[in-house]
């Protein structure tokens, strides 16, 4: 009877690990995908050679010497993501130029060869042990430096990929996730990604794997659909499969992200896992230059919206040219943590109660596009892609509301104007709106509940002393610099 129990509980076992190497299709989360949940929040950290080069991409020719940092620190970059309230490390391992940040039999382009030969994906590892949080990589799959790129058999480079990945999945302890990117350079079929993922899974079968842009509108097709499009199930199709979780870098779902997509016929679940910079000039790869980093209420918001529904999100805090994060920068990701209350021992925080999603709205004036709408319903459909948009400079909105829900909080995200810096990537972004209202309906009256005398900026939080109830709020605008326009406005009863 024993032999028959510890036979059947290895088989068992065995199946478990067959299943867990392959997505079947389901309507609820795998192993893999329960885990990535649970985790939920990560640091996602670009340092390579694009840090000491000012640019965020580059192709491989860059020299192997540029890269030296004067005060290499992995240890304070996990150090600073455990006091932050991180529960993973998303490490940048290689991108698209081909510079490895461990020494790899494969490629002379890597930290073994430059000035500073510390392994950062082993130091990274072992730092995430020893903190305690959950260690996770960034692969590139467009490498601009290996010869075999360019060769007419697409398997040479594979084979090049499932080397290199056997490298990092064999020395460098657990790794949680696998985020793969730059899939855009060549047809889906020849990156190999069902031999990808299988390797993985033979290491890790808990691993979860994606590729950027994994959803597509059309199965077979490069037709990319944005993700705030994706509410309705088995309505939109794998572009890359298998793959655990989507991703589509940098934009954000929407509050009634739907989780099933199709590849054959088949519905498969899969959640979603955004990327957002901590820096306002969104850029991933640290520069010389200090760049100041995102409004704590920005990131709070930001931080509720993307890890609700059994989302994710990596946040970017990357180390500078001394190879370390400068410490304000960790000071912001700190202060977030603490005013967040996070803990690993904790479920992840939620926001309060929307009450305004999809509720009637009325705008005193609506910009007609020639291509894209600005309808006044766009303030509160739960999508940060669209927004409604006046064409005159003052301008309002009005909100019907259900009278019996009480609210104490309001947040809004502006649609801004931008300006590029001169990296072509990073970018400043202008509010519109200077000088507010916000009123209510009261006993037939409108009555101004807050007044704002300074612009919006990227996102305007207001938390009111009391609860509020209503059957009518409006936004006012009383001054700005161009016709105003909003993404999001949201109502919401903060517990």
């Amino acid at each position: 009877m024993k032999r028959i129990f510890i036979t059947t509980f290895l088989l068992i076992l065995a199946f478990n690990y067959s299943m867990a190497q392959v997505l079947i299709p389901a309507t609820k989360p795998n192993l893999a995908q329960q885990d990535m949940i649970k985790r939920g929040y990560g640091m996602f950290i670009h340092f390579g050679i694009n840090t000491f080069n000012n640019i965020e991409w580059s192709d491989g020719t860059l020299p192997v010497e540029s890269y030296n940092p004067t005060d290499l620190d992995p240890d304070q970059w996990v150090r600073t993501a455990k006091e932050a309230g991180f529960r993973y490390v998303l490490l940048v391992t290689k991108h698209h130029d081909g510079f490895c940040l461990w020494d790899s039999k494969y490629t002379t382009y890597d930290v073994a060869s430059s000035p500073v030969k510390t392994d950062v994906v082993k130091a990274v590892s072992e730092a995430c042990k020893k903190y305690g949080i959950g260690f996770a990589i960034y692969y590139s799959l467009w490498d601009r430096k290996e010869p075999t790129y360019k060769d007419k058999d697409p398997q040479k480079y594979i084979n090049y990929m499932l080397n290199q990945l056997t490298e990092l999945f064999t020395n460098y302890g657990t790794i949680g996730e696998l985020w793969l990117d730059g899939g855009w350079d060549r047809k889906q079929s020849d990156w190999g990604i069902d031999q990808v993922y299988s390797l993985v899974k033979k290491f890790n079968p808990r691993c979860a794997i994606s590729v950027n842009h994994t959803i597509v509108n059309e199965e077979g097709k490069r037709d990319f659909t944005v993700p705030a499009n994706m509410t309705q199930d088995d309505k939109y199709f794998f572009q890359y499969f298998p793959s655990d979780f989507r991703l589509w870098d940098p934009k954000i779902v929407t509050k009634f992200d739907k989780k099933q997509y199709l590849h054959e016929g088949k519905s498969y679940y899969l959640p979603f896992e955004h990327t957002v910079c901590i820096s306002k000039r969104l850029n991933w790869f640290e520069k010389t230059q200090a760049l100041p980093t995102r409004d704590l209420d920005e990131l709070e918001e930001l931080f509720y919206w993307c890890t609700d529904n059994d989302n994710c999100l990596v946040m970017n805090v990357p180390p500078d040219q001394t190879g370390r994060i400068r410490e304000y920068v960790a000071n912001t990701a700190i202060d977030l943590g603490k005013r967040l209350n996070l803990s690993l021992d904790k479920p992840l925080p939620k926001n309060g109660k929307f009450i305004s999603m999809n509720t009637s709205v009325t705008a005193s004036s609506t910009l007609e596009g020639k291509k894209e709408q600005y309808e006044s319903s766009y303030i509160n459909d739960g999508k940060m892609d669209s927004r409604w948009a006046a064409k005159d400079t003052l301008a309002s909105v009005e909100m019907q509301l259900n009278p019996a829900d009480a609210f104490n909080k309001i947040t809004i995200f502006e649609y801004q104007d931008t300006e590029k810096l001169p990296d072509g990537f990073s970018e400043i972004r202008i509010s519109r709106i200077q000088q507010y209202s916000i009123d209510i309906m009261q006993n037939g009256k409108w009555e101004t509940i807050y007044l704002g005398d300074e612009p919006m900026d990227d996102c305007k939080v207001i938390k009111l002393p009391k609860r509020y109830n209503t059957s009518k709020l409006r936004l006012k605008v009383l001054k700005a610099t161009a016709p105003p326009s909003i993404h999001e406005l949201s109502v919401i009863n903060m517990l």
